[in-house]
C-alpha cells in the first residue's frame, strides 16, 4: 500500500489518541457496530480530503467497517496529526497521504493520490478534491457523489452548481443541525480560544476581542471570549447578523473602527482580506491576528508582509511582523486554522456528531445517488434527527413524545380559538 506519511515510528502514539478519541464518539461507535454487521459500503470507494486528526481516524475506521476502501489526504497544510498518519497506515491498513507542514506543490500531489484510486464517493473538507476532480479533463462516469464538510466548501460547491458544472450531486454535511448548531458554534468557539492560548498563553480577560464574522463559528468564538472576561466587538457586512450580536450583547463596529480598537483579532468569514492593509495600518501594537476561517485568505499576510520591516518567529505558531512604523503585529498559524494549526481542533464529543453524518451520508449515497441531480443537498431529515436520538441516547438523555392527540392537533386546521 502506498501512502506519504512524516513519521512512521509515530504510529503507538497515534492509535493511543485514536482510541481516547474513540471513547468520546458514541454515537460514531454505534453506526461503526451496525456498519459492521451490514456492511453498506462493501466495496465502495471513498477519496477523503479531511484534516488528519484522531477524531477523523474514527470516522475513517467506521467507513472501513461498513467495507469501503479508504484513503485519505490531508485538507490543511498545518492541520496533520503526523501521529494519526503513521497509525492508519500501520495499524489500519488505510493509505494516508499527509504531512504537517507540507508545501503547495505537495499537498496537491497528494489530492492526486487520492484521486488515482478512482473514487466512488468523494468526503470533503474545503472542496479542494472536489475542485481538484473537476479541473481534470475528462470527467469521470464512476463518481456517485460527495460530501462536504465545511461552510467554504458548500459555497465553493453551490458555485459550480449555479454555473452548471457541479458533476455529481453532493451533500452538504455542514448544513446539518446537528453539525453547524454543534460543531461551527461550541467546537470552532472551544477550540479557536484553545488555539490562541496554546500559541501565546496571552490573558483573554480584560482585552478587547474582535470576531470578524457572526455566523456560527463566529458565534461560538464571541460566547467563549465573553465567557473568558474579554470584551467582545463584532464586524459584520449582513444587517441581520450584525442586529443579532447587537441583541446578543456584543459591541458592532466596522472593521475601521474596529482595527483601531483591538487587541485580539479572529477572522471566521469564509470571504477574503477581511483584515488587510488599510486595517493593519491601524492596529495596536503587540496585536494578535488569528484565523478561524477554512483558507488562509482572511487576513492579509501578503499585505502585512510588505507593509513591514522585518519578520521573525518568536514562538512556535507565532511570526511578529514589524511595521515601518514601529509597531508589531503577530499572526499566528500563518494565518491558517489558528484550531488546528496552533491546537487539536475540535474536541470529539462535537466531532461524533459532524462525522455520524459524514458516514450516514455516504450510506445514503450508496443507495440514492443515481436518482439526484447534480445538485447540493442537505442532510436528510431523517438521518440528522436520527444524530440527534443517537446523541441523546449516548448522554443518557430522554425526550418527550407527541400524544396522537397533539399529532392530530398539530396537522389539522379547523382548529382556532
Amino acid at each position: 500500500m502506498f501512502s506519504d506519511i512524516a513519521t512512521p515510528t509515530l504510529a503507538r502514539q497515534g492509535r493511543q489518541w485514536i482510541a481516547w478519541a474513540g471513547q468520546q464518539m458514541p454515537v460514531l461507535r454505534l453506526i461503526k457496530e451496525r456498519f459492521q454487521r451490514t456492511r453498506p459500503l462493501r466495496g465502495v470507494r471513498i477519496g477523503c480530503c479531511l484534516h488528519v486528526t484522531s477524531e477523523t481516524a474514527n470516522l475513517l475506521l467506521t467507513l472501513k467497517a461498513g467495507g469501503a476502501h479508504v484513503a485519505l489526504a490531508a485538507s490543511n497544510p498545518l492541520s496533520t496529526q503526523d501521529a494519526i498518519a503513521a497509525s492508519l497506515v500501520r495499524h489500519c491498513n488505510i493509505a494516508v497521504f499527509a504531512r504537517r507542514g507540507e508545501h503547495r506543490s505537495r499537498y496537491y500531489a497528494h489530492l492526486r493520490s487520492v484521486l488515482a484510486i478512482r473514487p466512488h464517493i468523494t468526503m470533503d473538507d474545503g472542496a479542494d478534491l472536489i475542485s481538484a476532480l473537476h479541473r481534470e479533463a475528462h470527467p469521470r462516469d464512476d463518481v456517485l457523489g460527495g460530501t462536504e464538510e465545511t461552510t467554504t466548501g458548500v459555497m465553493r460547491l453551490r458555485s459550480l452548481e449555479r454555473q452548471g458544472r457541479l458533476r455529481f450531486p453532493i451533500i452538504a454535511v455542514n448544513d446539518a443541525n446537528t453539525k453547524h448548531l454543534f460543531d461551527n458554534r461550541y467546537g470552532t468557539g472551544q477550540s479557536t480560544i484553545d488555539g490562541i492560548l496554546r500559541a501565546t498563553n496571552t490573558l483573554i480577560a480584560g482585552t478587547r476581542f474582535v470576531v470578524c464574522g457572526y455566523g456560527w463559528c463566529g458565534r461560538g468564538i464571541a460566547l467563549r471570549a465573553r465567557g473568558m472576561g474579554a470584551h467582545v466587538i463584532v464586524t459584520e457586512v449582513d444587517p441581520t447578523k450584525a442586529l443579532e450580536a447587537v441583541m446578543d450583547g456584543f459591541e458592532v463596529l466596522p472593521m475601521a473602527r474596529a482595527a483601531r480598537a483591538g487587541d485580539i483579532f479572529v477572522t471566521a468569514t469564509g470571504n477574503t482580506h477581511v483584515i488587510r492593509g488599510a486595517h493593519l495600518q491601524q492596529m495596536r501594537d503587540g496585536a494578535l491576528l488569528a484565523n478561524a476561517g477554512h483558507f488562509n485568505v482572511e487576513v492579509d499576510v501578503a499585505t502585512l508582509q510588505r507593509l513591514s520591516r522585518r519578520r521573525r518567529v518568536v514562538m512556535p505558531n507565532v511570526e511578529e511582523y514589524q511595521l515601518r512604523n514601529g509597531r508589531r503585529l503577530y499572526v499566528l498559524g500563518e494565518g491558517r486554522l489558528v484550531n488546528l494549526a496552533c491546537a487539536a481542533g475540535h474536541p470529539p464529543q462535537v466531532m461524533d456528531m459532524s462525522f455520524a453524518n459524514q458516514a450516514l451520508a455516504c450510506e445514503y449515497l450508496v443507495s440514492h445517488a443515481r436518482q439526484l441531480a447534480r445538485r447540493v443537498y442537505a442532510v436528510p431529515a431523517p438521518l440528522d434527527a436520527l444524530v440527534a436520538q443517537l446523541k441523546l441516547k449516548a448522554l443518557g438523555m430522554t425526550i418527550d413524545r407527541l400524544t396522537p392527540a397533539q399529532t392530530q392537533y398539530l396537522a389539522s386546521w379547523d382548529v382556532g380559538t
